[in-house]
């Protein structure tokens, strides 16, 4: 009754905590509007970012959705020629597929599915082989500024990309990504926090937290792969909880990562608890010249 009460009332808020806070990190410009049965997303500065500009259906797919959703996809994003991907979602958060695998995976789409993780901040908790000898901070996000260290933060986004044919495509979305958030940081929703070596001062590991009131979403968490399984990334994550909810009040905090992601018994070391499982398709487009990021939720 409470779902169909909002759906009525045309509130664009998704009910999954992952989807919802995958709009909280899209730039402030998004637009998200409410129709029947589905939310579309936009992100009219980046045209080009695949799970910026997506349809966010109220259920799973059924027999005969794909060209109905592809329809719906067509009409909305008739007016941006650059988005030339099709992306969908579904607020589910019990990793309900419905008839994805048979209506889009036979079509070409990637089945893209992802856990979600939330922490209270007063169940964070420490690793006891947390390393100290990093030095953890933030990022300063104004333009022009520390520009060799956040290149260096690109750098581990490439390099953590599976598709090394890609690779040049993923370090302009990086690039583009990050470019965004370094503007919602400098209007104080957040902040990038890095893990720095002091022999060298090379960045080691890095994230982004997103705040949007007492609610905090991880960005782009990670380790460069000869400095894993040495405590940074647990130091990383409490240390950057810590500031974010010193310096913006955040009180809960989310990531939303791959279920075979190998650092998920990390998450849950910490405190934090899986709590959703959420799943989209994506057909990217044909060429493969536009692409803006070949990954589903972040």
């Amino acid at each position: 009754m409470a779902t169909a009460a909002r759906h009525a009332a045309g509130q664009a808020l998704p009910r999954s905590l992952v989807w919802a806070t995958d709009i909280d990190v899209l730039p402030p410009g998004r637009i998200v509007q409410r129709r029947e049965r589905y939310l579309v997303v936009r992100s009219p500065s980046n045209p080009l970012h695949y799970w910026g500009n997506f349809l966010i259906f109220d259920e799973p797919p059924r027999a005969g959705d794909a060209s109905r959703w592809e329809e719906l996809f067509e009409r909305e994003f008739a007016d941006e020629p650059l988005v030339a991907h099709r992306v969908f979602a579904w607020d589910r958060a019990d990793g309900e597929l419905g008839a994805a695998r048979e209506e889009f995976v036979a079509r070409s789409y990637e089945l893209e599915r992802s856990v979600g993780l939330a922490a209270e901040l007063g169940a964070l908790r420490p690793h006891p082989r947390a390393n100290r000898e990093v030095h953890v901070r933030t990022l300063d996000p104004r333009a022009r500024a520390e520009e060799e260290l956040w290149e260096q933060v690109v750098e581990i986004w490439v390099a953590s990309h599976e598709d090394p044919a890609g690779e040049e495509l993923h370090r302009d979305f990086s690039r583009r990504r990050l470019a965004e958030l370094r503007e919602m940081f400098a209007a104080g929703a957040g902040a990038w926090y890095v893990a720095i070596e002091p022999a060298g001062g090379a960045v080691v590991a890095s994230c982004g937290i997103v705040t949007t009131g007492p609610r905090g979403r991880f960005q782009a968490v990670d380790t460069r792969a000869s400095f894993r399984r040495r405590g940074i990334c647990s130091r990383l994550l409490i240390e950057a909880c810590r500031h974010s909810a010193s310096e913006y009040g955040a009180r809960r905090f989310v990531i939303a990562a791959d279920p075979g992601y190998h650092a998920l018994g990390l998450y849950e070391s910490l405190g934090f608890e899986a709590v959703e499982q959420v799943a989209g398709v994506c057909l990217k487009p044909a060429s493969g010249s536009d692409a803006e990021t070949p990954t589903g939720p972040d």
